[in-house]
């Protein structure tokens, strides 16, 4: 595989449900991903050593109007992914938040705020990596943690590793 440079994002998905276990999803406004359903979240204040609990927190109240702490996050997932879209790497941490939302953000600078089931994810456009394996990932191992690196390979194939698997328990 060939070494790329690119700029290193490091970044925060929130994955939050209504007292029905909808997950709450962000219809994208902004590049990347514009026109995607994907989690809120955003990028870590690297310059003031933001951690990625203090950014899940602010991202949180800044997108969706929920004011939280770092003990309602439960720290699901970590990905890396290697040469995304051929001009970045990214690092993402994947946040469940335990507290429940009674209803549907209002529109947001971000994109659009809607609720949907599980089963009705794969009807949505939404990015490559989520559907191949960041969402299945996820409800494996919700209330578990897992790792995962992609590398995104020039012609639109991922190759994916998982690093770490720790199953929710039963």
């Amino acid at each position: 595989m060939p070494n790329m440079s690119f700029p290193y994002k490091i970044a925060t998905l929130l994955y939050v449900f209504n007292e029905r276990d909808e997950v709450l999803l962000l219809e994208r406004a902004n590049e990347p991903n514009r026109g995607c359903w994907s989690p809120c979240g955003g990028k870590l204040k690297t310059e003031i050593g933001e951690s990625p609990y203090a950014c899940a927190c602010r991202e949180a109240e800044e997108e969706i109007g929920l004011k939280i702490q770092p003990s309602d996050l439960h720290l699901t997932g970590i990905v890396s992914e290697h040469g995304y879209q051929g001009t970045t790497h990214w690092l993402m941490f994947l946040f469940e938040i335990r507290v429940r939302l009674a209803e549907c953000p209002p529109r947001h600078r971000e994109g659009t705020f809607r609720f949907f089931p599980a089963a009705e994810l794969h009807k949505l456009k939404m990015p490559e990596t989520d559907k191949e394996q960041i969402w299945p990932l996820f409800w494996r191992h919700r209330g578990g943690f897992f790792s995962v690196h992609c590398h995104c390979g020039p012609d639109g194939r991922n190759t994916w590793l998982l690093e770490e698997s720790i199953p929710a328990p039963k």
